[in-house]
């Protein structure tokens, strides 16, 4: 393995804002949406919708869960996410 920096996806910080506000979502109710409050906090998530960080392989696949996409979708910059997502909101309890 070389020590080049490993090419990073253009549009994964825009998919994950497309996905938040599909949504209606704010950033702390995303969190918990994706079940990760405990793993990070809104600003790691403001650093993703920014492209400053990315997210781990595990946040990017609660994502895609969430959406109801593949993964693929979301690291792919040549994939669009869905018109409409097919997401369902989940039940507050």
């Amino acid at each position: 393995m070389g020590k080049r920096a490993r090419r990073k996806p253009e549009r994964l910080a825009g998919k994950l804002v497309q996905i938040r506000t599909a949504l209606g979502l704010s950033q702390s109710e995303m969190l918990r949406r994706l079940e990760v409050e405990d793993q990070i906090d809104y600003t790691a998530l403001s650093k993703y919708e920014l492209g400053r960080n990315e997210p781990s392989l595990l946040i990017l696949l609660q994502y895609a869960r969430v959406a109801g996409v593949s993964t693929d979708v979301l690291i792919d910059d040549k994939l669009d996410l869905p018109a409409k997502l097919p997401v369902k909101p989940k039940q507050r309890m």
